[in-house]
């Protein structure tokens, strides 16, 4: 088949045709474990009767990632007979032939932005025309530039996977009447860092606190004013301050960072356990109100709304005291959900976040986050643009 199409092709049309469809194949994933495979399978059977994708770390050994044959039974075969090649006797820089019983072997390199990333080993019965050589060596250098992007994205997800981890809370401390659920959902791409954060931690022997936030946009400096948020909160909460006075500390700290800064929504809250309930103090910056849940089901906002974080100097800010009686629940959420777009509605228009949250009554405090989440879900078909962060306390 591989001669034939050779014949037909010879760099005419065919041979055009060919490369933009192992172009578009190799530049439409960026797994890295998949671009061996599409390697593989873009050159068998058009230049060989079959293909070995070997790939190196960081200049390390290389290995065998992918291996495929016209005919699917002699793959166990062949791969007993590489196991013996001197594959890495073979120049990585530089298309080498390679010998192997019953088997002419075309060692293409694969190299990228100056590095070795690999061979793609083609092999066949009879000598490789000069034809397929140039045809294979132009497949290797589009082949080794999709590895590369398909690793540096691969990369850069991992990082930016560890240092959203990084900004949610270590563990989740037992809180004595409380029973809390919570759910965090970043959007977009999985190469950017969300703006939503939330924290639960003990403040003193006897309070704890919570806060959730969004901060306006995504990438490394929504992330750098999310953790100067969380790190401010956790410090100024620790040595007693209220709630009201770490918001007025941590917006001057957000101010300081000049044009670095992105303003920030907050909802910071005090829990106090007492004997018929709950004691909680809390503070809305520009944030969506919160709401209490009664077990009758009545459903009511209970913040007052004030300033957000990062835009205004002179701004005082005034906690609000509410009481959870057994069973209450209290109900905060970020923007992902109150703006979530279904045409021209969104979630929250004529109290629907207030609806949802009232068929809770009963639920536990996850079964509410989780109701919550579906209910958000399931508002508009499309996949949600926004990042999504739930807090549920319900009192014992």
């Amino acid at each position: 088949m591989a001669a034939e199409w050779l014949q037909e092709s010879s760099r005419g049309p065919h041979w055009l045709g060919f490369l933009a469809d192992a172009s578009d194949l190799l530049a439409g994933t960026l797994d890295p474990d998949m671009v061996p495979a599409i390697i593989a399978q873009v050159v068998v059977p058009r230049l060989s009767s079959w293909c070995a994708v070997y790939t190196s770390d960081n200049s390390g050994p290389l290995r065998l990632t992918y291996l495929w044959h016209a005919d699917e039974a002699r793959i166990d075969g062949l791969r007993e007979q590489l196991a013996d090649m001197a594959i890495d006797a073979a120049d990585t820089r530089v298309t080498s032939m390679i010998h192997l019983p019953e088997s002419q072997v075309l060692a293409v390199p694969l190299m990228a932005r100056g590095r070795s990333l690999g061979m793609m080993c083609l092999g066949r019965p009879d000598r490789f025309p000069d034809e397929v050589i140039q045809f294979a060596e132009d497949i290797g250098r589009r082949a080794a530039l999709a590895m590369d992007n398909a690793r540096l994205y691969a990369q850069q997800a991992a990082a930016n996977r560890a240092l959203q981890r990084s900004l949610l809370p270590p563990n989740e401390p037992e809180v004595p009447g409380l029973d809390y659920g919570v759910i965090y959902e970043p959007a977009g791409e999985v190469n950017e860092v969300g703006g939503d954060f939330y924290d639960l931690f003990k403040a003193t022997d006897d309070s704890w606190r919570f806060a959730i936030g969004d901060v306006c946009g995504t990438g490394p400096e929504a992330a750098a004013v999310t953790g100067l948020a969380r790190h401010t909160l956790r410090l100024l909460a620790r040595e007693g301050y209220g709630v009201a006075a770490v918001l007025g500390r941590l917006n001057q700290a957000i101010l300081e960072e000049g044009e670095r800064a992105r303003f920030l929504t907050l909802l910071h809250g005090d829990i106090t356990p007492v004997p018929d309930g709950l004691e909680v103090r809390l503070v809305s910056a520009g944030h969506p109100e919160a709401l209490r849940l009664k077990p009758s089901g009545k459903v009511e906002a209970v913040t007052t709304p004030q300033s957000l974080l990062g835009v205004f100097h002179e701004v005082v800010f005034e906690a609000d005291t509410i009481h959870l009686d057994h069973g209450d629940v209290l109900l905060a959420v970020t923007d992902g959900v109150t703006e979530r777009r279904s045409g021209g509605r969104l979630l929250d228009d004529d109290g629907g976040l207030a609806k949802l949250l009232a068929e809770c009554a009963g639920l536990s405090a996850r079964a509410v986050a989780e109701r919550i989440r579906r209910g958000a879900a399931e508002f508009a078909a499309e996949p949600s643009a926004d990042d999504l962060a739930i807090v549920v306390l319900r009192a014992r």
